[in-house]
Parts: C-alpha cells; structure tokens; sequence
C-alpha cells in the first residue's frame, strides 16, 4: 500500500490544489467535497496515477463526517496525511448578514474541523506516526469587521492547531496551520465579496496552487505553520503581533466594504 492523504474541501481552491499537491508526491487520497465539482476533482487526480475514493458528504453536519470517516476506514489503509481545509466565508456587517448562513459556517469551520480532527488524531495517535494540516487564515491574527464570524471561526481553528500541536509533542503526530492571506479562488463570491477590493482585487495576491505547495512543503517538515503564499501575506503575519487593533481593524474595512 501507498501513503495515503485524506483532503477535505477538495473539488476546489487551495483544496484542490493540495490534493493535487499530495498525488503529484505520490499520495493515494480520499477527497471530500459537498460541492458539485467533486466528479470532476476525481478523474482529475486518477488520471495523475493514485488511488482516489471521492465521498460526497456535507461536513458542517455530524453525519457528513461520519459518513467520511467510514469511506476512510473501509479502505483498511494507514492514513499518513491529513489536510483539513473544508471552510467557508460570509461577508458583510454582522448586523445585516444572514444567520443560517453564518450558522453555518461555524458548523463547517469549527464543528466540522473539530469533528473530522478527532477522528484522524485518535486514528493516528494510536499508530504513532501522522502529519495534520489546518486551513487557518491570515485573518485568524486580524481584527476582521465585515468577516467577524469567519474570522473568529479561523481564530478557532488557529488556535486549535497550536494547542493539538502541542499536546502530541511526543506522539510522532505533527499539526502544521496553513494561514494563507486573500487567494484566487471563488472564496468571496460564493462569501457575497465579488463588490469589494480584496473580492476584486486583493485575491490576485496568490495562487491557490502556490498556497497548497508551501504548505504541504511546511506539513512535510513538520513546521508549526506558514504564512502563504504571496510576500504581502508574509509581511502581515509577521507584524500581525505589533500593530495596534485598530488600525489592523481600519485596514481590514477598507479590503472588505463594497467598493461601489
């Protein structure tokens, strides 16, 4: 049997890009989506030569995970990576946007993170040996108005990783969290962003293939986490700690208000 990677979230963005990632290092991989490009994804990463077992499951609800989790175990396989990265974005003042929606999103990016890491770490813990990647943001370091429920649920995910990552010092089990800054994915139109700067413009700081490469190279050297992948995303990250809330919050509505 090969290594074999489970990704979630990956019919497309930076998901994609790491499942593609793993299958060009010679990964088998089980991806998971609850988008309707996963048909697709699939016979991408088969024609690239690996074993691939697509689940169509919705993650933001306990049975999705389950239901991805069984797919894993029916394989019998060792499971050597991990990329959890299925997310989700709602933008717009809080006082204005709608609750399912950002219900939701707590469901996916923090439950269903939660939910999906419990299973692999046990699974991994058990046979001493494992790699596991989260898809924070550089935004989980920010004061985000306009995105303050995907930024606190991202702060969350951050957060958990650092601390899972410390708790398994010792384990042979790695947490490595992938903060990217604004990538060129349809992020922000399905988060209703397409009208803002970073909707329009600030997303073409990165490709989504350069963010999934840095961080699989990070998750391979077992680093505690990468700022990904333009110099501008860097730059923030490593000043995210000395700038004053406010002025990281003026910044921040200023990426994400409507521009017209």
């Amino acid at each position: 049997m090969g290594k074999l990677a489970l990704v979630t979230g990956a019919s497309s963005g930076i998901g994609y890009n790491l499942a593609k990632v793993f299958a060009e290092n010679g990964f088998d991989l089980v991806i998971a989506s609850n988008g309707d490009r996963l048909e697709k994804a699939d016979a991408d990463f088969k024609a690239m030569g690996v074993n691939v077992l697509a689940v169509q499951a919705d993650l933001a609800t306990y049975e999705g995970v389950d239901e991805l989790w069984k797919a894993v175990e029916s394989l019998g396989q060792p499971l050597d990576a991990a990329a959890i990265n299925a997310g989700v974005g709602v933008g717009g003042l809080f006082a204005e946007t709608d609750l399912e929606k950002e219900i939701n999103l707590v469901r996916l990016n923090v439950e269903g993170t939660l939910h999906i890491a419990k299973h692999v770490v046990k699974h991994m813990v058990a046979r001493g040996e494992g790699r596991i990647l989260f898809t924070a943001s550089i935004t989980s370091e920010m004061i985000a108005p306009r995105e303050a429920a995907y930024a606190a649920s991202k702060a969350f995910d951050l957060t958990f990783a650092k601390s899972l990552r410390a708790e398994l010092e010792g384990t042979g089990v790695t947490v490595t969290a992938l903060q990217p800054g604004p990538v060129d994915t349809d992020f922000f139109h399905r988060a209703g962003m397409d009208n803002t700067q970073v909707g329009q413009e600030g997303k073409k700081d990165s490709e989504p293939y350069d963010v999934a490469k840095q961080g699989f190279d990070a998750l391979m050297k077992g680093e505690k986490h990468v700022y990904a992948a333009s110099l501008k995303t860097k730059m923030q990250g490593a000043v995210a700690n000395f700038v004053p809330d406010a002025v990281k919050a003026a910044m921040h509505e200023k990426s994400a208000k409507p521009v017209h």
